[in-house]
């Protein structure tokens, strides 16, 4: 038996069921909530990124309930349930994975202070990695001449240069994100060696038990789908309105899935209808990348529902 301290991770595409799934086993297992995913980091940004911090309709088991958040100092409380690195940034603000990895590794530590189980819970595949495997980040400071020379080109564009000399990176990226593009052509350029070997693995930090949601891949659309209506539904364009009067529509925040597709409507560059279609298919997009990254990893426990997830846990943790 590892003499690590433990650590739950619920991880899965979009729209999986993540959010549903942890807080019923935090309130089982007297568990705090860490969040990993990449967008829900930012303030201001909770219908758009479906952020737990938001008066919002979910589904569970037993029905449709309703979900409300009380913040308490840096923590929010939902259900009664703490939950961390929720809205600690401004969308015009820098946060790098070496400061996500910092803070994660904070916040779980004083949960197990505590006497509780911290359940790290998200999407973004790097976030994850950083903990579970303790990545060893490339040393190599934002160069800004280097960024704005880079800025200059297209997604297209990018990913076809990082194809070539960090095809791995290129993968793992996507053609989209701009930000994550000009991040590893900038450290190659300052390095000289690809972004993805030099995230390197170190010890390991705890006894880690990771659990995926496992999802049909149709059923899932259809969940994205719903979502992005109920996003419309519940005020995505009226946060994208507030946003786009205080903050630039280039920024890494801004031109996220949802928000930059209802700026362009707001522009007048397409219609309501072609935005919100635009939306669900570059979720859909993202969501395969999500499955194609979480799959490398064999560490992972696939399950299909709540029973299944606690089965694991208390064995776990027992």
């Amino acid at each position: 038996m590892s003499n690590l301290r433990p650590l739950i991770v619920i991880l899965g595409p979009t729209s999986s069921g993540k959010t549903e799934m942890s807080l019923k086993l935090a309130k089982k297992y007297n568990s705090e909530i860490v969040n990993a995913d990449s967008r829900q980091i930012y303030q201001e940004m909770n219908v758009g990124t479906g952020s737990p911090i938001i008066s919002r309709w979910f589904h569970s088991p037993e029905g449709l309930w309703n979900q409300n958040a009380t913040q308490k100092d840096s923590t929010y409380l939902i259900k009664s349930i703490p939950h961390h690195l929720f809205n600690i940034k401004k969308p015009n603000q820098k946060f790098s994975l070496s400061q996500y990895k910092k803070l994660a590794i904070k916040t779980i530590n004083n949960i197990h202070n505590k006497n509780k189980t911290p359940i790290l819970v998200g999407g973004t595949g790097l976030y994850i990695s950083s903990i579970t495997d303790n990545l060893l980040i490339p040393k190599a400071s934002p160069n800004n001449s280097i960024r704005k020379k880079l800025e200059k080109h297209t997604e297209k564009y990018l990913y076809k240069r990082l194809e070539k000399i960090d095809i791995k990176s290129a993968e793992t990226i996507g053609p989209t994100n701009k930000r994550k593009l000009i991040r590893a052509l900038e450290v190659f350029e300052l390095t000289g060696k690809p972004f993805s070997s030099q995230k390197t693995k170190g010890k390991s930090l705890f006894n880690i038990l990771q659990i995926g949601i496992k999802t049909d891949r149709e059923e899932l659309y259809k969940k994205i789908d719903d979502r992005v209506n109920e996003m419309i539904k519940q005020g995505l364009i009226e946060e994208t309105k507030k946003l786009s009067r205080k903050y630039k529509s280039d920024l890494p925040a801004m031109s996220g899935i949802g928000y930059f597709e209802i700026d362009s409507y707001l522009k007048k560059e397409t219609s309501l209808e072609d935005a919100i279609q635009r939306i669900k298919f570059r979720t859909h997009q993202y969501a395969r990348r999500q499955i194609t990254w979480f799959k490398r990893d064999e560490r992972i426990v696939w399950v299909k529902n709540y029973q299944e997830s606690d089965k694991l846990i208390k064995d776990f943790l027992g």
